[in-house]
């Protein structure tokens, strides 16, 4: 195993057969997937893994900050609990360590759903503000640099009228460990341009986005559905209305309807 230890990972849906493994986003945990886990169609389970540095899962010691080494744990731990493909699902930056599954493993990944993501690597001025928050929160040894996110991660409708989210998020945020966050932001700043993983991968994909989504935006949703789509393979691309970053989170039905849809293509091929 590449790890020192497995991954945290919990059953967010029981159910039998061809799982979904479900990645969650920057800079929270898995517990960001519950709500919509729950409203997937009937049998389907769901597997929620906090990845490296985040939630209960540990950072490996001396281990240099790449989101290749984070796919590369993912999959060994799934493979320690005997799941021998699965569809891989995630949300920003668990979408780009989706996407470097598919890049490593691309036989274990039987099907990809990218939620509020982009295939993209990072301009200057991205790459410029993940070091500079990196160092903040190394500095400071707190996540304060990163508190203020709600408010960039919600739609405009979220923050007037789901306003319990933003406590939610919040409170998520703050269990995340200054260190992990640190980790994580070198290591997506580290990330290559994937388009080309897309342009191959021939599985079912799905491309879920929120419509006010600012940070990885509809016309970022619509590059990653172009190049599945030049790849030959079976694509979707969902648009959800009045929904920001945090689609799942916004909407978890419409999302959870999206990946029952997926889970039942991949199947059904």
């Amino acid at each position: 195993m590449t790890g020192n230890t497995p991954l945290n990972t919990v059953d967010l849906r029981v159910g039998g057969g061809l799982p979904l493994v479900l990645l969650h986003g920057f800079p929270l945990d898995l517990r960001m997937w519950a709500t919509c886990a729950a409203a997937l169609a009937p049998g389907i389970r769901a597997i929620g893994v906090d990845l490296p540095g985040a939630g209960h899962s540990d950072l490996d010691p001396g281990a240099a900050p790449a989101l290749e080494h984070s796919a590369e744990r993912v999959h060994d731990t799934l493979r320690g609990l005997g799941v021998g493909n699965a569809i891989v699902v995630g949300l920003s930056m668990g979408g780009y360590v989706a996407l470097a599954l598919a890049d490593l493993y691309p036989g274990f990944v039987a099907g990809l759903g990218l939620v509020d993501t982009k295939s993209t690597a990072d301009g200057t001025e991205a790459l410029a503000n993940r070091h500079r928050i990196a160092g903040t929160v190394e500095r400071d040894q707190t996540v304060d640099a990163v508190l203020g996110m709600p408010a960039a991660l919600l739609s405009a409708r979220s923050l007037a009228e789901r306003r319990t989210l933003v406590p939610t998020l919040e409170a998520w945020i703050r269990a995340q460990s200054p260190a992990g966050v640190a980790w994580v932001q070198r290591a997506m700043a580290a990330r290559p341009d994937r388009t080309a993983v897309l342009e191959k991968y021939e599985a079912p994909v799905a491309v879920v986005v929120g419509v006010e989504d600012k940070l990885a935006p509809l016309d970022q949703a619509e590059h990653m559905a172009a190049a599945a789509t030049r790849g030959g393979g079976d694509v979707t691309l969902t648009a959800v209305p009045d929904a920001g970053h945090m689609a799942p989170v916004e909407d978890p039905a419409a999302v959870a309807g999206a990946l029952s849809l997926l889970h039942e293509r991949v199947c059904a091929a």
